[in-house]
């Protein structure tokens, strides 16, 4: 298992909103996760946050708020 820097970055609020609506249409925490990562996106269970990344390098964007997912 890899090592994550954990920045605290905040993700913008249109890429949060997408995040969101995608969440919404997903049953399970695991479909979401599949459909996000249709879009390039993955997240990223590290020290009890949710971190979102790019695929397929891995650049991290930032965490995900702990309300809301």
């Amino acid at each position: 298992m890899g090592q994550a820097h954990i920045t605290g970055a905040t993700i913008d609020a249109p890429t949060l909103e997408f995040f969101q609506r995608e969440r919404a249409k997903a049953l399970t925490t695991r479909e979401w996760r599949f459909r996000l990562a249709g879009y390039g996106y993955a997240i990223r269970d590290v020290e009890g946050a949710q971190i979102v990344t790019l695929l397929p390098k891995g650049t991290e964007l930032g965490v995900l708020p702990a309300q809301g997912f």
